[in-house]
């Protein structure tokens, strides 16, 4: 039984709380882009269902890995040599997790420019998938992030209680932005290609971390942040002549 008040106690334990849950957030971020994405192909009457059922996979994912922590750590041990080079449980699953990943924004950059609706809004439609089976990607890319944020968790704190908190706070976030973060998405046509490059990125450096490349996150979010910036900015300018081209007409 854990003694929460002795852990809480400890000032040290709570920011290592808040340090922990800003994190398990920024990581979420790849997680929520790719659900939104994901999503958004589907009936406008289905989305909501289909974010809710992904995320709170997600957080099921999340707590069962945290109940089997011990386990977890040991995935990072090595179980095979190829050329010289040791690959872990844990560097397997972020090469096939990463590659699946590049995969999946390669085919949907594919889609959104070969075939970019008559109507020229960008609106990226997707016949043939049926929420089972974006629940079903939406899992397979959730294992991934779940493992290696519970490899993150276990290197900041040794506590449970601490670990299981986050990850609820975390993932609630997660489910009341899922939302607002779609719509915005499908508001913008222009942001789902960017959005799309980030998650080329993220499979790239989830490919490279289980080859033994570390590649520090801060760099990527970085970059993210300014090209969101970028996009930001293009947005608000073509909204601003947008609307001196209607107050010219009128």
């Amino acid at each position: 039984m854990f003694d929460l008040v002795a852990i809480f106690s400890d000032p040290a334990n709570i920011a290592a709380l808040a340090t922990l849950i800003a994190m398990e957030i920024v990581l979420g971020i790849d997680n929520l882009i790719f659900i939104s994405i994901l999503t958004n192909k589907l009936p406008e009457h289905q989305r909501s269902k289909a974010r809710r059922v992904g995320i709170s996979g997600a957080l099921v994912l999340r707590l069962a890995f945290l109940s089997l922590v011990f386990l977890i750590v040991q995935l990072t041990e090595p179980v095979v040599t190829v050329f010289g080079h040791s690959f872990s449980w844990r560097d397997m699953i972020l090469i096939a997790g990463g590659g699946f990943l590049v995969w999946k924004a390669t085919k949907e950059i594919h889609h959104h420019v070969a075939h970019d609706d008559e109507n020229g809004n960008g609106e990226i439609k997707t016949s043939g998938i049926t929420p089972l089976s974006a629940i079903g990607q939406i899992l397979v890319l959730d294992l991934v992030f779940s493992i290696d944020s519970i490899v993150t968790a276990v290197g900041m704190t040794e506590h449970i209680p601490i670990m299981f908190i986050a990850v609820i706070a975390a993932v609630t976030v997660m489910l009341f932005a899922a939302g607002p973060l779609s719509r915005f998405i499908e508001r913008n046509p222009t942001i789902v290609m960017l959005a799309l490059g980030f998650l080329l990125v993220i499979g790239m450096t989830l490919i490279a971390e289980g080859f033994g490349s570390h590649v520090p996150k801060g760099y990527i979010y970085a970059a993210m942040a300014f090209s969101a910036l970028v996009e930001g900015l293009n947005m608000m300018s073509r909204r601003a002549k947008t609307k001196r081209r209607v107050e010219q007409r009128n």
